[in-house]
């Protein structure tokens, strides 16, 4: 069970403050609910009923810098994870960022990162879907990266490559 004030992640909503766990009634059912806001700019208020398992399943911890330095060091040996088959990738893709695996949403950003590169080289461009996918996994991390490490979202991509300029050069 979760606590007020614990920070968490929520789904692809990023990161969230548990502000309180009150009952509320909706629908004529009065539930335990945890109700969480938005740390972003653009704040939300989410309701997530206590005892709903996949709602809350969608609720997870907040990586600690140590973690996050980690997962840093480790981007480059990380494995490409490009799916020739379309609606494999895209389920493939979505299962990930549904389930909030940071690694999973690392493998993410770099293998279509290197896809793109390789699809401007010949003149055409990443799908269209597959350019939503590396937008909702680069958020998802980003906002988590940078309320962590108190930094802003635009930092995080110069942090990542300052920290990995430094991992190669010890």
């Amino acid at each position: 069970m979760y606590k007020v004030d614990e920070i968490i992640l929520y789904d692809t909503e990023g990161v969230c403050r548990i502000s309180e766990i009150t009952e509320k009634t909706f629908g004529g059912k009065k539930q335990k609910y945890y109700i969480l806001n938005t740390v972003s700019k653009n704040s939300m208020t989410i309701y997530v009923p206590v005892d709903n398992e996949k709602q809350t399943s969608k609720m997870r911890k907040i990586l600690s810098s140590d973690e996050i330095y980690k997962l840093i060091r480790n981007m480059p040996n990380e494995d490409l994870i490009w799916i020739e088959n379309d609606g494999e990738r895209k389920e493939t893709y979505k299962q990930i960022i549904q389930s909030g695996d940071r690694r999973g949403l690392i493998k993410i950003i770099r293998t279509l990162h290197f896809q793109k590169e390789q699809l401007t080289k010949q003149g055409k461009k990443l799908h269209m879907s597959d350019e939503q996918f590396m937008k909702s996994a680069q958020k998802i991390l980003h906002e988590e990266f940078s309320h962590v490490l108190k930094i802003e979202p635009n930092q995080v991509i110069p942090f990542i490559v300052n920290e990995l300029k430094i991992e190669h050069a010890n």
